[in-house]
């Protein structure tokens, strides 16, 4: 049965298909986004669009959009062949939102389970990691406007709320709720409203 489908699904002309709608949508929310996040504008300059970061992001959606269909598979492996270079590491991830910046690139590694809402940013030497034991066996899940600074790690099954700025060399292991800043290792969390402002573009 499982072969049966799966002779289905390479039969049928969605296989072959790139998915250029939804590409277009998820892409001019990422420009809207890094635009007015890198120089307060709607539209990124041509060589901010020329730029590694955001032709990693363009890459990402390219896979993210088309997973479970031929431009899925090319696409997941040209992802792998150009973390080689820039050290950018999805593994497999396709659950980001809308809205992501990749502020600087070098090395960063996004756990293939962990789950995005919309208006992430991340910059290098950023780890996002999974637990292989105990009570945080697992990946996080953040929810939107979300910032995570240089050599930052989060991991484990935790969750990681709305409006949250984690702050460079800290480490996350434990829940955060909305409108926060961690700070350090070990970490502390400090409430603020509004903590990611100035941090993020908009995608409104």
């Amino acid at each position: 049965m499982h072969r049966v489908n799966k002779l289905k699904k390479l039969l049928h002309i969605r296989f072959y298909l790139f998915n250029y709608k939804e590409y277009r949508k998820k892409m001019k929310k990422d420009e809207v986004f890094n635009a007015t996040f890198r120089c307060g504008e709607r539209q990124l300059t041509r060589r901010e669009k020329n730029a590694v970061e955001f032709k990693t992001v363009k890459l990402y959606r390219k896979y993210q959009v088309n997973v479970g269909n031929i431009w899925g598979y090319f696409y997941r492996w040209r992802l792998e062949k150009k973390a080689l270079k820039t050290g950018i590491e999805f593994l497999g991830n396709n659950n980001i939102g809308d809205g992501l910046i990749i502020g600087h690139w070098g090395r960063i590694i996004i756990n293939g389970n962990a789950k995005f809402g919309n208006e992430i940013m991340l910059t290098h030497n950023v780890t996002i990691g999974r637990d292989i034991r105990g009570k945080r066996e697992g990946a996080p899940t953040f929810g939107d406007k979300i910032c995570i600074r240089t050599n930052s790690t989060v991991v484990g099954n935790i969750t990681i709320g709305n409006d949250v700025l984690i702050a460079p060399n800290t480490f996350v292991n434990f829940d955060v709720p909305d409108h926060s800043i961690v700070i350090g290792n070990p970490a502390s969390i400090h409430h603020k409203e509004n903590a990611t402002y100035g941090h993020l573009g908009r995608i409104e």
